[in-house]
């Protein structure tokens, strides 16, 4: 029996298109949409090391999805991926 996947990547498009179906969207063509956040905090590869960096944190916040005019690399269309 094989084993149970401990990690599953998605691609953009994969990625819009489940949002997509998960929406019920039928129409318009949407983009994934990412919000970041920022923060910044000193930091070293070791603590007892005196190698302290400035350094910028940038986490990401929500994923979404934005309704565009066109698509692209990071777009499907709702009426394709998920017909009614």
């Amino acid at each position: 029996m094989p084993a149970e996947p401990t990690q599953l990547m998605y691609s953009h498009k994969e990625l819009v298109t489940a949002l997509v179906k998960d929406s019920d969207l039928h129409e318009g063509i949407w983009a994934l949409s990412v919000n970041f956040g920022f923060g910044a905090a000193n930091m070293g590869s070791n603590p007892e090391a005196d190698d302290l960096n400035p350094t910028a944190v940038i986490p990401l916040l929500k994923v979404g999805l934005q309704r565009v005019d066109a698509l692209n690399a990071l777009a499907v269309d709702a009426a394709v991926v998920n017909p009614k």
